[in-house]
């Protein structure tokens, strides 16, 4: 079988066939300390290199999910990664998937499933009855792919939840993969993170780490570099590759802080999302951003939602909850007098139930059976929470207001049926079905990923430019597809990456 070289300069060849994949587990420091986005960078890396790979997360918390084509639920970083590694998104590669649906308990969906809502103590209980279909799902892509990249939660030392691991540790011994530990200087501390979560672990714990990396670094490195090797002597552990912090445009789970007002992007038209308590699929909004004369920012307060240009109501875990804190802060007031003047207002998802006259809960689908709360009442139309969840993929062509015209591709992932009784439906779907509803200068739709192919962005932008009387963007400024802009990514990030990793030795890990 011919070996070729990488950029690199590491010797790679494609796994045999009935060869069981090469692994590497990348774990961090804490929350946030970006082992998402390196991971993205590996799986773009082997792809580079001419190896199939496959992203793994045994569990993942998150309220930004992704739906299969055939029609499953998996978390939304992991569908990233497939796409940077060229594949297409599978539910074995995240088989856990929490929903945080309050402060102390989350819907559980297994392989796409959900089973159910459960407070996270019974779910600590439970998690360990998970594992068989967590290995199943490992090795069954580990039989189709020659490099799984393995992507930790958390961080390995947080010693009270070690009992039954299934993410980390737990995981890297059971499936034998060697581990890169990821600290995150741009938050300080970088050192101790990586020392005092070492000293924490177990001696076969500590032995399955084979790297250290310093993620998000910015500034010199020579200021940097006396205590690398100080920190290799105290952990017996070499420091594998610095990454410099990358400002790369990828969906990112964790990216949108929660409880924070965006300030106003200088740009000339101003979008305002309103920052729900139990946001989701937030990546939305992603390609508005990209678009050279669209700021988008979140708020969180009737004080600084001020006079945009155009408000929408993201998609909610919570509907009913969200749509009470809605009211409570003083947002819905605010928002109905801007839908008064003529403002538009986009919903989208639980945004758009929130915009109808009623939601009913008649079986405790989201909280108290029979709970019934009156909507914003700016679309004749009424949701009926029902237990089942629909998730499907769908292309489709919008109708109404600024928006029609535009092909339209995306995803539902919503519990509940919206019936209709005016206005227009907002778009036509590819099999002949209507979705959501447009009265006005009001528009709900259940499509997440409206604005992927760039053409919703495109128009909703020149209908804003012409509203506030200025000058469009020419035919250049059209965004590209949200695919084609997140693949010039995925590019930037791994050459960023591999400039810092020392590639031979990750291979040189996989191996041994």
């Amino acid at each position: 079988m011919k070996e070729r070289n990488d950029p690199a300069g590491a010797r790679t060849a494609p796994a045999e066939k009935g060869r069981r994949a090469r692994c590497i587990m990348v774990q961090g420091t804490m929350s946030g300390a970006g082992k998402s986005l390196l991971c993205a960078a590996l799986c773009r890396i082997f792809r580079q290199d001419g190896l199939r790979c496959a992203p793994f997360k045994s569990q993942n918390m998150a309220l930004n999910s992704a739906v299969t084509r055939d029609g499953l639920e998996m978390g939304r970083a992991q569908a990233v990664q497939a796409a940077a590694a060229g594949v297409e998104p599978d539910v074995r590669m995240n088989p856990v998937l929490l929903k945080p649906s309050s402060d102390v308990g989350s819907q559980v969906i297994v392989m796409g499933q959900v089973r159910g809502q459960m407070p996270a103590r019974e779910y600590f209980r439970y998690k360990k009855q998970l594992l068989p279909e967590i290995l199943a799902a490992y090795e069954s892509l580990a039989a189709e792919y020659d490099v799984i990249v393995i992507e930790g939660a958390g961080s390995p030392a947080e010693i009270n939840l070690k009992a039954d691991d299934i993410v980390n540790m737990g995981l890297a011994k059971r499936v034998d993969a060697p581990v890169l530990l990821a600290g995150d200087i741009d938050r300080g501390g970088v050192f101790a993170q990586l020392y005092g979560t070492v000293a924490l672990l177990e001696p076969e714990e500590r032995a399955r780490i084979k790297g250290l990396v310093i993620n998000k670094f910015r500034g010199d490195g020579e200021i940097l570099r006396p205590g690398l090797a100080p920190l290799e002597q105290k952990t017996g552990i070499p420091v594998v590759g610095v990454v410099p912090y990358v400002r790369v445009e990828i969906d990112d789970e964790d990216s949108l802080a929660p409880g924070l007002d965006q300030t106003r992007v200088h740009k000339p038209l101003d979008v305002a999302v309103i920052r729900l308590p139990r946001i989701s699929n937030f990546t939305d909004f992603a390609p508005l951003e990209q678009h050279p004369l669209v700021g988008v920012r979140y708020v969180t307060g009737a004080q600084v939602l001020g006079t945009p240009d155009a408000v929408i109501l993201p998609g909610t875990k919570s509907t009913l909850s969200d749509l009470l804190w809605l009211r409570q802060s003083g947002l819905e007031a605010t928002l109905l007098k801007l839908a008064a003047a003529g403002t538009p207002v986009l919903g989208i998802c639980g945004g758009y139930q929130m915009l109808g006259r009623t939601i009913a809960d008649p079986d405790g689908a989201e909280g108290e059976a029979g709970a019934v709360l009156r909507g914003l009442g700016l679309l004749p139309a009424d949701t009926l929470f029902r237990p089942e969840k629909t998730r499907t993929r769908v292309k489709g062509t919008a109708l109404a207001g600024p928006f029609a015209g535009a092909a339209l591709e995306g995803y539902e992932i919503h519990m509940g049926r919206t019936e209709t009784d005016g206005g227009e439906p907002f778009c036509r779907l590819e099999d002949g079905r209507a979705d959501g509803c447009a009265a006005g200068s009001v528009y709900g739709t259940y499509l997440h990923g409206l604005f992927d192919t760039g053409e919703a962005t495109a128009r909703l932008a020149d209908a804003l430019c012409r509203r506030k009387g200025i000058r469009p963007a020419g035919p250049e400024a059209v965004p590209l597809s949200h695919a084609a802009f997140q693949e010039r990514e995925f590019d930037r990030l791994a050459a960023a990456v591999r400039g810092a990793l020392d590639m031979e030795a990750i291979y040189r890990m996989m191996e041994d």
